[in-house]
């Protein structure tokens, strides 16, 4: 079987790379990022397997797989940080799956099913993973819609805050700053934990400690060497880093009147 891994973490690609190279049966014609290179890549090959990262950039990974011709989809395994008991509601469907981080054994288990429907051969592959697609939306709006605020701390109170009104968010040790307007709320939390608590926003990390809601962003300059200044709402201004460069570029592109990043 001919696959290709698509997800927007190295280290993940690094990882099913590496265990589809001990078997013999499967080999990886193809690495992306992102889900447009996926796309565009398509167009080209026609991979019998596809790793799919669930959560993307501007376009998942559920966008992606529903954009595939049902009649030469390859086999997809979705790559999900879901936890385990959500994967259950989907398991029933026998939809493929790998819940990061996976260890040998579960690989072992979805590629005996993997074999199993590429030797099957028919049409059902794209209408499994089609079920699996609407479950996964199912429960990532499920999961949305159940954290519209956040209890954040300030003045010695405790608040609901409005995920929609938080412009910034920034790590401090074992805390991350809120920033609603010209006030600040605090709360025990990873910057990681932070973002996908407000999954429902389109949240952007620009440097190793901060990421930023796209929807407050007022103006967006360039340094000398090529970073990114953005001027939010409530007045602050944040840098983009070196590290985060690449991926800021991709997505303030997608703003671009007429589609296209320029550098």
């Amino acid at each position: 079987m001919k696959a290709i891994i698509v997800d927007d973490e190295v280290a993940a690609r690094k990882v099913l790379r590496e265990r589809c190279a001990t078997e013999q049966d499967i080999e990886v014609v193809g690495e992306y990022a992102d889900a447009q290179s996926a796309l565009a890549a398509l167009s080209q090959q026609v991979p019998d397997l596809m790793f799919l990262d669930v959560k993307m950039g501007k376009i998942s990974g559920m966008q992606l797989a529903r954009a595939l011709d049902p009649g030469s989809a390859p086999l997809v395994v979705f790559v999900t940080a879901f936890d385990r008991y959500a994967l259950q509601a989907f398991d029933v469907n026998a939809a493929d799956y790998l819940l990061k981080p996976f260890d040998r054994q579960r690989f072992g288990t979805m590629l005996q099913r993997v074999r199993e429907r590429y030797a099957a051969r028919n049409s059902s592959n794209y209408q499994i993973a089609a079920a699996t697609l609407a479950e996964l939306q199912r429960l990532s709006q499920g999961r949305v819609e159940a954290r519209p605020r956040l209890l954040a701390e300030t003045g010695g109170a405790l608040h609901m805050v409005d995920v929609a009104q938080i412009e910034l968010v920034t790590a401090n040790h074992n805390y991350v700053t809120l920033t609603v307007g010209k006030e600040s709320f605090y709360a025990r939390s990873t910057l990681i934990q932070a973002e996908d608590s407000m999954r429902s926003q389109p949240m952007l990390q620009i440097n190793r400690s901060c990421i930023m809601n796209l929807n407050h962003v007022r103006q967006v300059s360039r340094t000398a060497r090529g970073d990114y200044v953005f001027v939010l709402g409530c007045g602050t201004t944040v840098t983009s880093s070196e590290r985060f460069r690449p991926k800021v570029r991709a997505r303030i592109g997608l703003f671009i009147v007429g589609g296209g990043s320029k550098d």
